[in-house]
């Protein structure tokens, strides 16, 4: 009797408990991992991507030509644990007949929460109350200190009223928005009926809201959307929130507006590159907040993001229907 010959799968990072033992209870697949918390570098990529079946990568993988062909033939399925694909040569992929699995769903509800709470922390100037009570600052109750800007009655405005967005808008209609907007590549009037959102053009979102948060796809259409005239047709008063793609935006422009306020503020948690140098501009301006990418980061959706992203890659590796697979 012959031996079973194993798939070779690799992993490009540690990856959660319920992925890495789903992972590890296939006995059809032989799992090599980058067993690092930090990037893999490229060199060891193409190493370790050489004649694997399966790639299970991050969306902070570049997954090109050239691993596509370090790969070789055997690559029959890639694996990313995240919702975005742009990290991923998608033409190269469909012309190599390799499949995709990606993890949509299972981070909407995560991903909105901390875009609002990367919103309230950024209107209401928490980073810069904190460092007042660490540093002295906070000297008595004062009428005009720290004021921020408030969500009762205002107008918020999204840009990409997708699973996201519509969970975004959902978690702020009760701090008493008086009115949502939205922008899109086309309207979609049953699910801003929820919300009785406007489809509007980018411009005049840009100049009727109160509230912008980016929850959009990038894509070659809204790479640099979010622009020095984009900004210069915003409120004096607008706060500024970005939960999508950091090339999204130009950020020279951002900080050109936030220096100058031209914008009341920005909270970022996508910038480009990741991670943003140290010297960065933005990061002297006390008026932006910015995370490390963190839309994410509970322990139950990544959890869930590495099982979906396991079971993605072994149902593609038998030739079985994906549980959540990218149509190329």
């Amino acid at each position: 009797m012959r031996p079973v010959r194993l798939m070779k799968v690799f992993v490009t990072r540690r990856i959660p408990a319920e992925g890495r033992v789903a992972l590890a209870r296939a006995a059809d697949c032989e799992v090599e991992q980058w067993d690092s918390d930090e990037p893999i570098p490229a060199k060891e990529l193409e190493r370790g991507v050489a004649g694997a079946h399966g790639l299970l990568c991050l969306l902070s993988d570049c997954v090109d030509k050239r691993i596509l062909d370090a790969a070789g033939a055997n690559l029959k399925v890639i694996s990313t644990m995240s919702a975005g694909f742009d990290h991923l040569a998608l033409d190269e992929i469909k012309k190599r007949g390799i499949r995709v699995g990606y993890t949509p769903d299972v981070l909407t509800d995560t991903t909105a929460e901390l875009a609002v709470s990367l919103l309230l922390t950024t209107c209401r100037r928490l980073p810069e109350a904190i460092e007042e009570v660490k540093n002295g600052g906070w000297t008595s109750w004062k009428p005009l200190w720290l004021c921020g800007y408030g969500l009762t009655q205002s107008t918020v405005g999204i840009i990409g009223l997708g699973r996201i967005g519509q969970a975004i808008a959902r978690r702020l209609k009760p701090f008493g928005v008086q009115r949502f907007l939205y922008t899109g590549r086309q309207p979609r009037p049953e699910e801003a009926a929820e919300f009785q959102a406007e489809f509007v053009s980018t411009p005049e979102l840009a100049a009727q809201s109160d509230f912008i948060v980016v929850a959009c796809s990038l894509t070659p259409a809204t790479e640099g959307l979010c622009n020095k005239d984009f900004f210069q047709k915003m409120k004096e008063t607008a706060v500024f929130i970005n939960i999508s793609r950091g090339d999204v935006v130009n950020q020279d422009d951002l900080y050109q507006a936030l220096a100058s306020g031209k914008i009341a503020a920005a909270g970022l948690d996508v910038t480009s590159p990741e991670p943003l140098p140290t010297n960065h501009p933005l990061l002297t301006l006390k008026n932006c907040v910015i995370l490390p990418h963190i839309g994410s980061a509970t322990h139950r959706t990544r959890n869930t993001m590495s099982l979906l992203a396991a079971n993605n890659l072994l149902a593609g590796l038998r030739g079985e229907p994906m549980p959540s697979e990218l149509k190329l």
